[in-house]
């Protein structure tokens, strides 16, 4: 089977489609098959054979500039719908926040995209929608972390927001990640733009986790070159401990040493036998 990776809006995910036979290279404007309906998309790589047999949607054909113009017309009402959405909701004094409108490429549906703290009670709002848009509407919840990956930007590494482009998934991520990998714990440092924990907190966990096995437990007593100290950081990048002297008179002194100068107790690395 002929696989291309096709890519719909700016700013979503890749997704891969059956290539149905045609010629197609990357950059080149598609038109493919959704649950909703048809949707313009753009091709973002070479069509590539694999060996599958399982089912992809199909391309369906290659965009025409008919097709072009078209979707500029139906971004144009979309950017309306979302206006109006949000005039209605003010209306009928709701507590949710529409983020997005997207028509199906036939238009034969529009679904709005919003995010509200709990349930929300929108039967007058669809009847809004529905008598001012004269189609299918539906409305669909989604959490903050959603929002992000629909709205994108630039997140606090100055890079595009990893869900918006290229997560398809959103990983599970846990405080310890933070704490493994030595960072402070401030949520301006380990939060991204939805507010929640970074995404990317998960990216080199394992590896983390790997080297600190090798390392002494924080609050630990380790031997060191110049006597016995405890442990207060784990640089894993650069393989060094900090240990803090205390002295007589109550105060102290941390002074960092490379992993292989001190000697400790090794962790015990809990077995992971195989479930019967």
């Amino acid at each position: 089977m002929q696989i291309v990776k096709v890519r719909f809006k700016s700013n979503g995910e890749l997704i891969d489609y059956n290539a149905n036979d045609l010629f197609i290279k990357k950059g080149q404007a598609v038109i493919c098959e959704s649950e909703n309906g048809l949707v313009f998309g753009v091709a973002e790589t070479d069509k590539v054979e694999i060996d599958t047999t399982g089912e992809f949607k199909k391309i369906v054909r290659l965009a025409t500039d008919g097709d072009k113009k078209k979707l500029e017309d139906i971004e144009k009402k979309q950017k309306y719908a979302i206006s109006f959405a949000k005039k209605m909701v003010r209306k009928h004094n709701l507590e949710m926040k529409v983020i997005d409108a997207e028509y199906t490429f036939d238009m034969s549906k529009l679904v709005f995209t919003f995010t509200a703290d709990g349930r929300v009670d929108f039967r007058d709002l669809l009847k809004s929608l529905a008598g001012e848009f004269k189609t299918r509407i539906e409305l669909k919840q989604v959490g903050v972390r959603d929002e992000a990956k629909i709205l994108g930007g630039l997140g606090p590494c100055g890079r595009p927001l990893c869900c918006a482009n290229h997560l398809k998934d959103f990983a599970k991520v846990g405080i310890k990640m933070a704490k493994d990998q030595g960072l402070s714990l401030n949520p301006s440092g380990i939060n991204g733009v939805c507010g929640r924990l970074m995404c990317c907190l998960a990216y080199e966990e394992d590896d983390y986790v790997k080297a600190l096995e090798k390392m002494p437990k924080l609050n630990s007593r380790v031997k060191t070159p110049d006597g016995e100290g405890v442990v207060t950081f784990n640089n894993v990048l650069k393989d060094e401990v900090s240990v803090k002297f205390i002295n007589e008179d109550g105060s102290y002194n941390i002074k960092d040493y490379a992993l292989g100068e001190i000697s400790f107790e090794k962790r015990q690395v809990a077995s992971n036998p195989k479930q019967e």
